[in-house]
C-alpha cells in the first residue's frame, strides 16, 4: 500500500468513524458529545453502558445506514467502536 493510498484509507476510517459515532448517540439518544467516544471504548459494560435493546437498535441502525446486516454470530463486531468500523468496512469490500 502506497502512502497515498494509506493517507485515503485513514481518512475514510476517521469519516466513517465520526459517522457512526453521531449515528450511536442520535440513534440511541445518547447524552454524550460524539466526539468523546473514543475509537476503543467498549459500546457495553464500561464503556457507553449500551444495554441489549440497545444491541437491537444498533444493528437496525448500521443495516438502515450502512446496508450491513450483524448477525448473532456477529455480535463480537459489537464490543467497540473499532470492531464495528472494522466489521462495516469488511462487509461493504
Amino acid at each position: 500500500m502506497s502512502l497515498e493510498e494509506a493517507t485515503t484509507h485513514a481518512a475514510r476510517r476517521h469519516e466513517l468513524a465520526l459517522e457512526v459515532k453521531t449515528l450511536l448517540v442520535d440513534r440511541l439518544a445518547l447524552d454524550v458529545d460524539p466526539a468523546a467516544i473514543g475509537d476503543d471504548q467498549p459500546l457495553f459494560g464500561r464503556g457507553l453502558e449500551l444495554d441489549s435493546i440497545d444491541t437491537l437498535e444498533l444493528a437496525m441502525a448500521v443495516e438502515d445506514t450502512f446496508g450491513v446486516v450483524i448477525t448473532d454470530d456477529d455480535t463480537h463486531s459489537l464490543l467497540s467502536l473499532n470492531r464495528l468500523l472494522d466489521h462495516i468496512q469488511a462487509e461493504q469490500s
